[in-house]
């Protein structure tokens, strides 16, 4: 049951939880297809393990999702069985690895997000949700510092590895709107104090992107037409690849246990 007094819509709080959990684990699933094929052995690792910690993420929030709900379900009934359009991750986390520069370039617009997304929401008057964020916040910080310094590696660096992280930004600008967005879900749990007000956390994002941007002397997009569509369970079509890939094995062999 929610650890707080008042008691809301439980199905809004199982939603709320249901997307911060979709997107960790949808990200660490990416995340997890370079496993093996890093372009240097502390990169390989490194991601690995960033993709570890969206996994546990999603986890917390997909476990305490389950007890709200009370049907008997678990973490992995929501994350091994659930079609695509009952998913609703930020678009920009399934999209695909493309090269080391696009991968580092999503993760960095990624992270910069939750970073201030999860301060906020130590805050909240749930005391699972707080504790939940504190210890996801922790993580993003290690993900934001990471993938800054090789945002700036990168951007500042060669004249080829400059074009691709520009082209990285072509690719992934679109899907940057969608991350702010906000429904009905959201003002209810705001209005509660227990949902981030994402318009009051868009400007620190913005500010990070510019700071970043400008010392790996790249430029921030303007004017862009954004995609959207994720708190309605509408998703590019890497989501469906995804979810074939990692549900199948669940799927063929419901119950099975290692």
């Amino acid at each position: 049951m929610p650890t707080f007094e008042k008691m809301i819509n439980k199905n809004d709080l199982v939603t709320y939880c249901l997307r911060i959990a979709d997107t960790s684990l949808i990200l660490g699933q990416r995340l997890g297809e370079w496993c093996g094929h890093g372009p240097i052995l502390e990169e390989d690792i490194a991601l690995t393990n960033i993709s570890l910690d969206c996994i546990g993420q999603a986890r917390g929030f997909y476990t305490y999702a389950a007890a709200l709900e009370g049907t008997g379900k678990t973490e992995d009934d929501l994350a091994y069985l659930r079609d695509e359009r009952e998913f609703q991750n930020l678009l920009i986390a399934e999209q695909p690895n493309g090269d080391f520069g696009q991968t580092i370039m999503r993760q960095f617009l990624v992270s910069a997000f939750q970073y201030y997304f999860f301060e906020e929401l130590k805050n909240s008057k749930d005391k699972t949700i707080a504790a939940l964020a504190e210890k996801s916040q922790k993580e993003v910080s290690y993900h934001l510092r990471h993938s800054s310094a090789w945002v700036i590696r990168l951007g500042d660096g060669t004249d080829e590895s400059k074009k691709r992280m520009e082209k990285a930004i072509d690719e992934l600008w679109m899907y940057t709107g969608d991350m702010f967005d906000m429904d009905e879900t959201d003002a209810t749990l705001i209005k509660e104090s227990i949902a981030v007000d994402t318009k009051k956390i868009k400007q620190l994002w913005e500010n990070k992107i510019r700071e970043v941007f400008a010392e790996a002397s790249l430029t921030v997009p303007e004017n862009i037409f954004m995609m959207s569509g994720s708190r309605e369970g509408k998703h590019t079509e890497n989501l469906g690849f995804i979810l074939a890939e990692m549900q199948s094995l669940h799927r063929a062999h419901p119950g099975a246990e290692w």
